[in-house]
């Protein structure tokens, strides 16, 4: 009842005008760079969050929240119009949304699309307002120790996910904790590992890093490819048909659902339940011969899974503080840029601000839904910009974005040797996510890890001697084991479907 109350305080607060603005242009936003092929929800982020450091924390958060939701729902555009899955859980939207769009029915398939990811996505959102808060409270009971295996086991299994060797994973995970170490220690307060530079005094800038790694590397991978634009399909009708919400309404449900129980889960990620709804509404339906020719239902079931999914991640997120997926772990490090720590203690130093952003989650689904659907013939022409306009925009404002943060060159000059790496680290299929998540994680780690070790003088075994932590362990070795399992399943399928590898995210 508490978050009910709280909820509501929020939301009296986004509908002010000037709130409401923020919302409707972060949603905008998202939606505008997620219809762009080759930019995904990840890239958004990265690309729009110099923007959002003009506004006040409070305004700041709004817009990211609106331009993650923006963004995953904009991915499904070029999955339906062009057959191109910007990520790997867009994949299930190509199979039917595609064949949809050859027949003359793409405005069904990106209709059915809009109303099932806001569908979803108040489900997510009902279910965050019910169980964030109880997991914060319950995880109020962890020290030190239990914090070190939460975070350690949530990157292992994530490591191991990423669709990378866990090699690969580990090394640079290992390099970003390393970068981690750099300026200010957590514990001592002195500098170190600075070589006598200043500039290296304060550490890395956390959105340079993520400006070069997502935005700037994009730009370089794109020149290489020589993106051309793809015409798509004409879009004959907007709205979907009566029939077409009836076939789809339980689809919705059961994606919705699936989507975030599942999500909600550590280590399985958008792409495996869209799979997985995918595959159920194949077997639920009557006709399971119309799949893969043109059924609305693999387009109503996998999509609202898909955004129920990143719904779900937002509850270990903001009451743990450990992202579910790699947009997710983007806005992580968004959250700690704005001096928000995401974990229990958020919502007892932060309710206000953190209530307020979950009240413009669902204002943003319903501007979204509202806009989307009559918009979606924009949206389809945005696709066929041509790469060499938007490549030197996407630079731009990343430099002006690096820049603006602290008014360094030095950030500047970061971003553009992480862009570079970035393109290396793609190009010979080393994974980014495991960097950034231990670049953010990194001080965390350590100092629970400090704290650990003078509670137990040294001795390892406190982290199986204490019940929480023990039992943690024990839970993430079952989870990591089902995750595999799913993952190596998915894996296959895409392979089938699509005839390459695709990172997950």
């Amino acid at each position: 009842m508490e978050s009910i109350v709280y909820l509501l305080n929020g939301l009296s607060e986004v509908i002010t005008p000037s709130n409401l603005l923020i919302v409707l242009i972060g949603s905008l936003l998202g939606t505008l760079v997620g219809v762009l092929p080759g930019l995904g929800p990840t890239s958004a982020i990265a690309v729009l969050l110099p923007v959002t450091t003009m506004l006040d924390p409070a305004q700041g958060l709004m817009m990211m929240a609106g331009i993650y939701y923006g963004s995953m729902y904009g991915g499904s555009t070029t999955a339906i119009l062009m057959n191109i899955p910007g990520e790997s859980s867009s994949v299930p939207a190509t199979l039917d949304g595609y064949p949809l769009a050859m027949e003359g029915r793409a405005g069904a398939a990106l209709g059915i699309a809009a109303i099932g990811s806001f569908m979803a996505g108040i489900i997510g959102l009902i279910g965050l307002v019910l169980f964030a808060p109880i997991l914060a409270d319950q995880a109020l009971k962890f020290g030190p120790p239990e914090y070190f295996t939460l975070m350690l086991i949530a990157l292992l299994v994530l490591f191991n996910l990423t669709g990378f060797s866990f090699k690969k994973s580990f090394i640079m995970g290992l390099f970003g904790f390393l970068f981690s170490l750099v300026g200010i220690g957590v514990t001592t307060g002195m500098p170190r590992f600075d070589y006598g530079f200043s500039f290296l005094t304060g550490g890395f800038e956390m959105i340079s890093i993520i400006i070069g790694l997502f935005a700037i590397s994009e730009v370089l991978k794109g020149l290489e490819e020589k993106r051309s634009t793809k015409k798509h399909v004409k879009i004959k009708g907007v709205f979907p048909t009566k029939k077409d919400i009836s076939v789809s309404k339980y689809p919705i449900i059961r994606g919705s659902l699936l989507g975030f129980f599942l999500g909600v889960l550590p280590g399985i990620s958008a792409t495996i339940t869209s799979f997985l709804s995918y595959d159920l509404e194949k077997k639920v339906s009557k006709h399971p011969e119309k799949f893969g020719k043109g059924a609305i239902e693999g387009v109503a079931g996998p999509e609202s899974a898909n955004n129920a999914t990143s719904s779900g991640g937002f509850i270990p997120l903001l009451s743990l503080g450990i992202p579910a997926s790699p947009p997710l772990a983007v806005l992580l490090a968004a959250l700690m840029i704005y001096g928000l720590t995401p974990g229990p203690i958020l919502f007892e130093q932060n309710s206000e601000m953190v209530w307020l952003v979950i009240a413009s989650m669902f204002i943003g689904n319903v501007i979204l839904l509202v806009l989307n659907l009559p918009l979606v013939g924009v949206w389809a022409k945005l696709t066929e910009v041509p790469f060499g306009i938007l490549a030197p925009i996407i630079l731009l404002i990343s430099i002006l974005g690096a820049y603006s943060v602290r008014n360094s060159m030095f950030d500047v000059v970061v971003a553009i040797i992480f862009g570079v790496l970035g393109y290396v680290f793609n190009k010979y299929q080393w994974p980014i996510i495991p960097f950034v998540l231990c670049s953010v994680l990194g001080p965390k780690i350590e100092s629970s890890f400090l704290q650990s070790m003078e509670m137990s003088s040294g001795n390892l075994l406190i982290f199986i001697q204490r019940p929480i932590s023990l039992t943690i362990l024990l839970v993430a070795v079952v989870f990591l084991i089902f995750s595999i399992f799913l993952m190596k399943r998915t894996k296959n399928r895409i392979m089938q479907e699509t005839g390459e590898q695709m990172e997950f995210s």
